[in-house]
């Protein structure tokens, strides 16, 4: 495949999801499912300066377009359509995300205001509101999470693993890295707070050892690990993830974390790739759009109130995560009826053809959406991690049914 299109050049009208027939989805019986995860960019900016970052360094740029920070009439609309979402869809419970940039740079005062007025307007039509955030922690200190515990916010940590590993690319504007700090954080959620400890996202970098970044990250006693697959697509690849090639590095790399976590004497965390598709190959349903068919069932809201996709869309070209429509003016239903977002949500209707003809597609499930950009195809191509992703869930097969030939000689 050649390498020399521009990813920032959007597909055009005649491919998919552009192409959808929502009314002829609508007329053959399928419905929309409604959104539960509201993710608020409560801060377009970021005190880290990560070379590879998807948000700033990428496709997209509208960040340099976004206001600073969610004010406080978005917020309060935001949470009126949050709880109007709610009581449409009788939603007994939602989760709403604080995200970035990086929240903190909100500040304390401002998180707590939106935190309250969403639980507030969602109260009043009985829904309750789950709250979690992910930071890059290099502010976190113990007055930040005192606010949190006593609000009940789950705190989640980005940390790349060992210190070497995570100061590649976890770093400052000049250059310094950021494991200390992050570390001094950590050890705050391991300790008094660790109640609201939610876990820690690691991105694979091949440069680092696989079981070395997996023990450092264990140092922390982490509820959850989500390893993550960079971010890229078929006109940008991810880093040493050649599309023409069968190599299988990032599968390779996982492979090694997979054994190590398999054959501990007891079990240390939850890590949610392998925990997935170990669900899927057992029969369950996914709950993540990393792997399987499951409709993504998440809506994002940028700091000036516009109501988007995915910010990892953001990845794949300028506007990929638009769609057109604001808290101010726009009900959340009417982003489940915007094609890009009923793409996301339709299962095997919008994979690619190579997918359909592939033994793994129910637990694959085409890979993340945003990975499977083209765009001679739009979003409707194999992953451009297909052939890790085969690798990987082949081997957590077998491993899986050796291990429980193994356990039943036992009984």
């Amino acid at each position: 495949m050649s390498n020399n299109q521009e990813p920032t050049k959007p597909p055009s009208e005649n491919v998919f999801p552009e192409n959808l027939d929502v009314a002829e989805l609508l007329a053959s019986g399928w419905r929309p499912s409604a959104f539960r995860q509201f993710i608020l960019k409560v801060h377009s900016r970021c005190d880290l300066a990560c070379p590879n970052c998807y948000v700033y360094e990428m496709a997209d740029q509208g960040w340099r377009n976004q206001p600073r920070q969610m004010s406080p009439a978005i917020v309060a609309h935001t949470a009126d359509r949050i709880a109007e979402h709610a009581r449409t869809h009788r939603l007994s419970d939602v989760d709403v995300i604080l995200h970035g940039g990086e929240p903190l740079l909100a500040g304390a005062e401002s998180l707590e205001f939106i935190v309250r007025t969403i639980r507030s307007a969602c109260a009043e039509v009985g829904t309750r509101v789950r709250v979690s955030m992910q930071t890059n922690a290099v502010r976190l200190d113990e007055t930040f999470l005192r606010i949190f515990s006593d609000l009940g916010i789950r705190v989640g940590v980005s940390l790349d693993g060992y210190a070497e590993a995570h100061d590649r690319t976890r770093v400052f504007a000049g250059g310094r890295g950021s494991h200390e700090r992050v570390a001094r954080a950590l050890r705050l959620l391991d300790g008094p707070f660790h109640q609201i400890f939610a876990g820690i996202l690691c991105t694979i970098d091949l440069r680092n050892d696989p079981v070395r970044t997996y023990r450092a990250l264990l140092e922390f006693d982490p509820p959850s690990v989500d390893f993550l697959l960079p971010h890229g697509n078929w006109s940008a690849p991810p880093p040493q993830r050649d599309p023409d090639s069968a190599a299988t590095p990032y599968a390779d790399w996982l492979i090694r974390v997979f054994d190590e976590w398999r054959d501990a004497p007891r079990f240390r965390t939850e890590i949610r790739l392998f925990h997935e598709i170990t669900r899927l190959l057992s029969g369950g349903a996914s709950r993540s759009e990393s792997v399987g068919l499951s409709p993504a069932l998440m809506v994002v809201v940028e700091t000036g109130g516009a109501i988007e996709q995915s910010d990892i869309l953001k990845s794949a070209y300028q506007g990929a995560s638009a769609t057109g429509l604001h808290v101010l003016t726009d009900a959340f239903d009417e982003a489940l009826r915007h094609p890009a977002v009923i793409a996301r949500q339709i299962g095997e209707r919008a994979l690619a053809p190579e997918c359909h003809a592939c033994e793994l597609l129910r637990v694959c499930g085409g890979g993340l959406y945003a990975h499977r950009f083209r765009p001679s195809t739009g979003f409707r191509s194999p992953s451009v991690y297909c052939p890790d992703l085969y690798r990987l869930i082949s081997y957590i097969s077998d491993r899986h049914a050796r291990d429980t030939v193994r356990l039943k000689g036992r009984v």
